[in-house]
């Protein structure tokens, strides 16, 4: 027996002595499959595709299921009326995050990570701030940088159409780059992508749920990391110098270019201005701190949803063909599409929703914990119990969406194809839920908006093609992760006319 394994079965007992409690007031707890001694369900939980197995759990336990994970009480909430019953008539309670130990404590992303702050007073004023930043009623001034990379994107495809997946993950990190602060991107291989890239599979990597042993069980982390199995803590030692990189070099150049009179117009410049020289350290920190979270909130949720855009497009051709249809009625070939013409594209807003509800690319969102013990439905919730928002689940319930698997926008229009307002907006779940939904949701929407309408207009979207000179079946396969992307698919883009190539040309030259 290792000294890990003695260690953790240590912390097992300890942890299943403590768990005891959530029988104290003589309510039960909620129902879920039964655990083993000790451990408890901990052998039940997936390594990966956790809201899968947490769907069929919900089928034979309703919306509200408990595990018991060697003592640490987890609740998987499966409905829009249970997360409601916890995280909005109870958001009081249910608005602490859980201990993240791998990613905040270890790699250091504790002090600048607004999504996985602890609830109080500092975390009051980064969303404060966060907010003044991300609100729908800021977000026009950033049209211009928008419509920027979305026009630059068409060119790549133009030029490299067999590199869309890349293009994308790129388009995503230069918009956050060039509205954060003010570093405008073009190469996919600029250092500042990199960096930002590189700590952004750390972000995604460290939160993934169940991928480290430390996360259930603390005590590990004081592991020494030259001790045999202490992998993880090697891991942190070396993302930590990722994470460092994100959150200073970025605003190193920008602090530098104001000193030297050559900033642009950015996030971090505007609020560098407003620094008081009498609280430049805190204020410093707050600019970081809303950086990072920028990036970490926007980049990778942005480029995996443009991939399930181009997933659902090259699987369903006549969705594509409606919207180009629309676009072409609308907006008419002599331009791209822009920001005022939304209101008149309904099928295209239709698609926006139905890429949210039918992949969500986060299926599971951040965990909450409660910060006392607590009642709900008649269930005792202990101190201390992570709640965990099974998006997916919510967003595939037959109820609301019927025939939940099928991509179908007009799901989301009404007989008069305008769109409907008696069917949930997927952003009941796709956001987060209380006071610890998205506070940048409005950004990542009119990006996003922009990308697909401008890709719609201007270039198809295929399967690649077989040997045997058919078009290859593809299906929505999915990648393990805390945020799902597509399988990698070789899809055709060509252009949809020589008229949209000169359109693409014209619109680039002039930028």
């Amino acid at each position: 027996m290792t000294v890990l394994t003695a260690l953790a079965i240590v912390v097992f007992v300890t942890a299943w002595i403590f768990s005891s409690r959530s029988r104290r007031r003589g309510l039960p707890s909620p129902p879920g499959p039964k655990g083993l001694p000790l451990i408890g369900n901990l052998l039940d939980f997936p390594a990966t595709f956790q809201w899968l197995t947490f769907e069929k759990w919900h089928k034979q336990y309703g919306d509200i299921v408990y595990l018991n994970l060697a003592g640490q009480s987890l609740v998987i909430l499966g409905s829009p009326e249970a997360t409601s019953a916890f995280f909005e008539k109870k958001s009081g309670v249910y608005s602490d995050r859980p201990r993240f130990v791998m990613i905040n404590e270890l790699v250091g992303w504790e002090e600048f990570a607004i999504g996985s702050y602890r609830y109080g007073n500092a975390w009051r004023e980064l969303r404060r701030v966060f907010h003044q930043q991300y609100h729908s009623g800021v977000i026009p001034p950033y049209h211009p940088v928008f419509r920027r990379h979305a026009h630059r994107l068409l060119h790549n495809l133009l030029t490299e159409p067999k590199e869309l997946e890349q293009h994308l993950l790129h388009t995503a990190s230069a918009v956050i780059l060039d509205t954060m602060y003010g570093i405008d991107v073009v190469d996919r291989d600029d250092p500042y992508v990199t960096i930002a890239e590189k700590a952004m599979e750390v972000i995604v990597e460290a939160i993934n749920p169940g991928a480290f042993l430390v996360d259930s069980f603390p005590a590990l982390k004081y592991v020494p990391s030259w001790f045999p199995g202490a992998e993880f803590q090697r891991k942190a030692l070396r993302w930590k110098a990722f994470m460092k990189d994100m959150l200073n070099k970025p605003f190193e150049a920008v602090k530098d270019d104001m000193q030297q009179g050559r900033a642009v117009s950015s996030i971090a410049a505007t609020m560098l201005q407003e620094i008081s020289q009498d609280d430049e350290e805190h204020s410093e920190y707050i600019i970081k701190a809303v950086g990072g979270a920028s990036y970490a909130a926007g980049s990778d949720t942005t480029s995996a949803t443009t991939q399930v855009f181009a997933l659902a497009m090259a699987m369903h051709p006549q969705v594509q063909a409606r919207a180009q249809a629309e676009l072409d009625a609308v907006v008419g070939p002599d331009r791209l599409p822009d920001f005022d013409d939304r209101p008149n594209l309904p099928y295209v807003n239709a698609i926006l929703k139905e890429l949210t509800r039918w992949l969500p690319v986060v299926p599971l969102a951040v965990p909450h914990a409660a910060l006392s013990d607590d009642e709900v439905r008649g269930y005792f919730i202990p101190k201390g119990t992570i709640v965990l928002g099974n998006s997916w689940s919510i967003l595939r319930d037959p109820v609301r969406y019927p025939e939940p698997d099928q991509f179908k926008p007009e799901r989301f229009l009404t007989k008069d194809e305008s769109l409907a307002t008696d069917v949930p907006d997927p952003s009941i779940a796709a956001f987060g839920y209380g006071r610890r939904i998205c506070p940048g949701r409005h950004f990542s929407d009119s990006s996003i908006y922009l990308l697909v309408a401008c890709m719609l207009a201007t270039f198809n979207i295929s399967p690649p093609i077989g040997e045997d000179g058919a078009p290859i079946k593809i299906t929505a396969e999915m990648s393990a992760g805390a945020v799902l992307r597509p399988a990698r698919v070789d899809y055709i883009v060509k252009p949809r006319s020589d008229a949209a190539i000169d359109l693409i040309n014209k619109t680039v030259a002039f930028q």
